[in-house]
């Protein structure tokens, strides 16, 4: 197969994307972004709901941390604690939206701002270096890439934040069954809404298993 017809191919956006989210030493390195954006969902639907964003950090573990103030029980609560594993399919979502739509280096440029704002809550050194990393990516695809190069790079990036979604549920069940701490998005929504922990994580899954029908829908379109 020449290189220009693989380079069109609509299969290739998925293969990425697959492939950052299978292969084991690219998703070591691409799970700090999954990372960025679950705690950014968490933050963005804080504000969202009234809460007061008090700031944002990100380990070299992949593990993060948002801190918000506000009340401590009620429906704000419950969509702050439940957008952190929502978020990267709602970004898949919104990056394939885009390019349907054909507003991808808009779409960069958005995403260049909000990063840009992330930068303020950002309250460690290694969650800067990986918001500095992220939006120096966004930036040089948004003003160096070609228009068609941009399209395929979203197209990819969308294909691993819908595949990266299910992933980390699953992952988030795994490290329940470890760790026993009480401390995990799950078990934060089992106490502010008195539904098992388990049952959080199957609507989480089902939700960002869910968000993957567009894409697949236009796939085989």
């Amino acid at each position: 197969m020449e290189l220009t017809t693989l380079l069109d191919s609509p299969w290739l956006p998925p293969a990425v994307g697959a492939a950052l989210v299978v292969v084991p030493t690219a998703w070591r390195y691409a799970r700090h972004a999954v990372t960025l954006v679950h705690e950014l969902g968490h933050a963005g639907v804080a504000v969202a709901t009234g809460r007061r964003l008090s700031g944002i950090s990100l380990h070299a573990d992949t593990s993060g941390l948002t801190v918000s103030r506000g009340k401590p029980r009620g429906p704000g609560m419950v969509a702050t604690a439940a957008a952190g594993y929502l978020a990267p399919s709602v970004v898949g979502l919104l990056l394939i939206t885009a390019v349907r739509l054909g507003w991808v280096t808009e779409t960069l440029w958005v995403a260049m701002g909000l990063l840009a704002v992330t930068l303020v809550f950002i309250r460690n050194l290694f969650g800067l270096v990986v918001v500095l990393a992220a939006g120096a990516a966004v930036g040089v695809t948004a003003s160096r890439a070609d228009a068609d190069l941009q399209v395929l790079l979203v197209a990819s990036a969308a294909w691993f934040w819908l595949l990266a979604g299910p992933r980390t549920v699953v992952e988030l069940w795994g490290h329940r069954r470890r760790s026993r701490t009480g401390t995990s998005d799950a078990d934060v929504l089992a106490r502010l809404t008195h539904v098992p922990a388990a049952v959080w994580n199957l609507v989480l899954l089902a939700l960002t298993l869910a968000a993957l029908w567009p894409a697949v829908d236009r796939l085989l379109d």
